[in-house]
């Protein structure tokens, strides 16, 4: 009998079908990968089968298999059945329907199941990184509580942060944080609703070990969501593909990814336009921190760049080459240690490590970032996003245009992007939230943009549509844009030129084509990711 049966499941918000009529099956010890673009449903699926509140189907069964002893109601997975439970009882087998059972089984039910959510960092921000670890372990002492903390901390790669504050990690640390946390809690059912998707490859590779072998190795049941094929392709038993809330195919993960990377269509081929003339000039600009641990930390070393108006400009470089801290220098948020930063605006060059109304800030108008962390305002409708968030205040009916017109740019179509507008950022995929904080950016019409990992949580659908969207920009617009990125084939899809970045040096400017051959094998295996 199936430890998870999904039977004839429909969900709706705002009378849009989310999912329609969803049946498939999860053996105990199996990995179910769900495959699907952004705003598939996937999620939404990944959340019902936690039971968030939210998500209950509005048709349908979710069926859960357990082993549940009587005494304490402590669920366990089928093969528990007979065994003897902890509290003396003994498990017997039930079938529960679970959005429709007794509450205390519920709640129960509930415990045992472990959830990764994308873009999630929920830690105890003033606490050590194996404190953390340590809250999330229940039913040990406090000895054993400990060496499996430091267990778990050394699996997730993090033993060198072990005593860190959570609030001082970055991103990519603060989620192998909360993967340790999880996987401390012991669960029957472990549940990753795009655990890599915001991640550069190298950390993102990392979590994929840990998941490999602190969950499936260890016959833990997992259901995981991903747009990655590598993904699926590593960590999955079976795959099922969503599209607009139906299972379009289902097989082997060889056989599915196959094919869903068979329907993802090529960027188009446009004639590369000629760039004018220098719009942005760097001269040895250098940041450089001093840490206890560390000593000098040179983040960015003496980088000299120019970026020509309507130019389409990569920096790659793996995690921790000193892209996004070069972007905040640029951008103006992060003062830099020593040299000259400037932009041309009309005839005059101002000078950008000068703040004051004569100096960045008569600029900062002109540029705009997208950053990695980037963020929505949670209580306002996409609309109110795109407009009275931003101070772009503008009469009602061309507000609505304006913010249609830009939400084609980044790949909805027209019909939908007019459905988005009133919808609040939490009814929106991961995928669509990041085009959405792209449009943002995008419909104030800067003259230079900065985007810092723009195609992060996007599928390979969308990643083709926000190349497109690029291109078009500077064509109709002359924008010119600066790419941060660790996506080496996105790189070589829509950028005119690119600079290589290494330990905080720049180390090779030219044609994208002309920088991959200077990568190292490493960095040839995390950023190119092409099948």
């Amino acid at each position: 009998m199936p430890f998870i049966e999904i039977k004839n499941v429909s969900k709706r918000f705002n009378d849009v079908d989310v999912l329609k009529n969803i049946n498939m099956t999860v053996d105990e010890g199996t990995v179910l990968g769900i495959l699907g673009r952004s705003g598939s449903g996937k999620s939404v699926l990944i959340n019902m089968l936690r039971g968030m509140k939210e998500y209950k189907p509005d048709e349908g069964q979710i069926i859960y298999t357990v082993a549940i002893c009587p005494d304490c109601l402590r669920v366990e997975p089928p093969s528990m059945e007979n065994k003897t439970c902890k509290c003396g009882g003994k498990f017997e087998t039930q079938r529960v329907d679970f959005w429709n059972c007794d509450r205390k089984i519920f709640a129960s039910l509930r415990r045992r199941i472990s959830i990764m959510l994308q873009r999630s960092f929920a830690l105890y921000e003033d606490d050590t990184v194996i404190d953390n670890v340590i809250k999330s372990i229940e039913g040990r002492d406090e000895e054993d509580k400990m060496y499996m903390a430091i267990d778990l901390i050394e699996m997730t790669h993090m033993t060198h942060r072990i005593t860190h504050i959570a609030r001082d990690l970055s991103g990519g640390e603060k989620q192998r944080v909360v993967l340790a946390r999880q996987m401390g809690k012991e669960p029957m059912v472990f549940l990753a609703d795009e655990p890599t998707g915001t991640l550069d490859p190298q950390t993102a590779e990392l979590l994929h070990q840990t998941l490999l072998e602190g969950v499936k190795n260890k016959g833990t049941t997992m259901v995981i969501t991903s747009h990655w094929p590598e993904v699926m392709r590593t960590l999955s038993d079976y795959v099922i593909w969503l599209e607009n809330g139906e299972i379009i195919h289902e097989g082997d993960p060889e056989t599915v990814v196959q094919t869903f990377l068979d329907s993802v269509p090529l960027p188009e081929k446009i004639e590369t336009p000629d760039t004018g003339e220098p719009i942005l000039e760097l001269e040895n600009i250098k940041k450089h921190y001093y840490s206890i641990e560390r000593g000098v930390v040179k983040a960015v070393d003496g980088v000299s760049l120019n970026v020509n108006e309507g130019e389409i400009f990569g920096i790659v470089g793996l995690s921790g080459a000193g892209k996004t801290t070069l972007s905040r220098i640029i951008y103006g948020l992060t003062e830099p240690s020593s040299g000259k930063i400037e932009m041309k605006l009309g005839d005059d060059w101002i000078d950008m490590t000068k703040p004051g109304p004569l100096f960045r800030g008569r600029v900062k108008p002109y540029m705009g970032i997208l950053h990695q962390e980037y963020s929505l305002y949670p209580h306002r409708t996409v609309l109110g996003n795109l407009t009275e968030a931003i101070s772009l205040d503008l009469p009602a009916e061309f507000a609505k245009m304006k913010a249609i017109y830009v939400l084609k740019a980044v790949g909805f179509d027209e019909k939908y992007a007019s459905q988005l507008l009133d919808k609040a950022p939490d009814e929106l995929s991961g995928g669509e939230r990041h085009r959405v904080a792209l449009a943002q950016v995008l419909i104030k019409e800067p003259r230079v943009i900065i985007l810092d990992e723009p195609t992060g949580t996007m599928d390979p659908i969308t990643r083709v549509q926000v190349t497109d969207s690029i291109r078009k920009a500077r064509e109709e617009l002359n924008q010119t844009f600066i790419i941060i990125s660790h996506d080496m084939d996105f790189v070589l899809d829509v950028c005119d030129n690119a600079s290589l970045m290494r330990g905080g040096k720049i180390l090779k400017t030219g044609l994208p084509e002309e920088i991959v051959d200077d990568l190292t094998a490493k960095e040839k295996n995390k950023m190119l990711k092409k099948e």
